[in-house]
């Protein structure tokens, strides 16, 4: 556990207001510490269910511009993080990372044009907005996925064929071997199968682990795959009716 860069997050909620829609957020209620004892740990749940509110405010408490990139990123189109950043405390191993990046598929694009804007002779820009979205999102993995960085994932597969998606689940179990952490919110079977990750689900209670088989994700995917059509069948008769 000792080697991870956050080793756990610990909820101070008197410092939320009694209004706030944080406190109505299932997962949260009781939560008091959360532990990151493997170098890879997904979100999982509904949507809604405070999973990406969660990561997002690991981001900012660490120093993450809050629609993403690196620390060095400064920068805000829409300002909309909630203020469960400054009710976290995180607890940091005694290694520091040498690379960070924060990824958020729905501001994606307006990271890519604030690289555009930072870029010079001696950082060229990657052209983000000349590539597919998909391209886009593999060539930032080729270009920051390093040994010994720390890496927050929103839905990284939201522009990912599933073929993509296995190439960077590969990206990510070979960088994790290399001492890189990684925090991801993802919906997709395809990353959640990575060997040896933690899973924290946000639904049904407080947050909890759980294991790949219990996922929602790989549930409603086994069984849409193995009764296809009875399912469609049952699905598009109750549409009808």
């Amino acid at each position: 556990m000792k080697q991870q860069f956050i080793q756990a997050v610990q909820f101070d909620w008197n410092r939320i207001d009694p209004d706030s829609y944080l406190n109505y957020i299932e997962a949260f209620r009781g939560i008091e510490r959360l532990d990151f004892t493997k170098p890879i740990t997904f979100f999982v749940g509904e949507n809604g269910s405070g999973k990406s509110t969660l990561l997002e405010a690991i981001a900012v408490a660490h120093g993450f511009n809050p629609e993403g990139g690196t620390k060095n990123y400064n920068f805000s189109t829409y300002d909309t993080h909630s203020e469960l950043c400054d009710a976290i405390r995180l607890i940091k191993g005694y290694r520091r990372e040498k690379i960070g990046y924060f990824l958020r598929a729905e501001s994606f694009y307006n990271v890519a044009t604030q690289e555009e804007d930072y870029a010079d002779p001696l950082h060229p820009s990657a052209r983000y907005h000349e590539k597919s979205h998909g391209e886009s999102f593999l060539a930032l993995a080729q270009n920051y996925l390093r040994p010994n960085g720390l890496y927050l994932f929103d839905e990284p597969e939201a522009a990912l064929s599933p073929q993509r998606q296995l190439t960077l689940l590969m990206e990510i179990h070979r960088c994790a071997k290399s001492g890189s952490q990684f925090l991801i919110v993802t919906h997709s079977p395809i990353l959640l199968g990575i060997p040896g990750a933690d899973i924290y689900c946000f639904d049904d209670g407080a947050i909890h682990s759980c294991a790949y088989e219990e996922t929602e994700s790989y549930q409603v995917t086994e069984v849409f795959l193995n009764n296809r059509e009875v399912l469609l069948r049952r699905l598009l008769e109750e549409e009808d009716n």
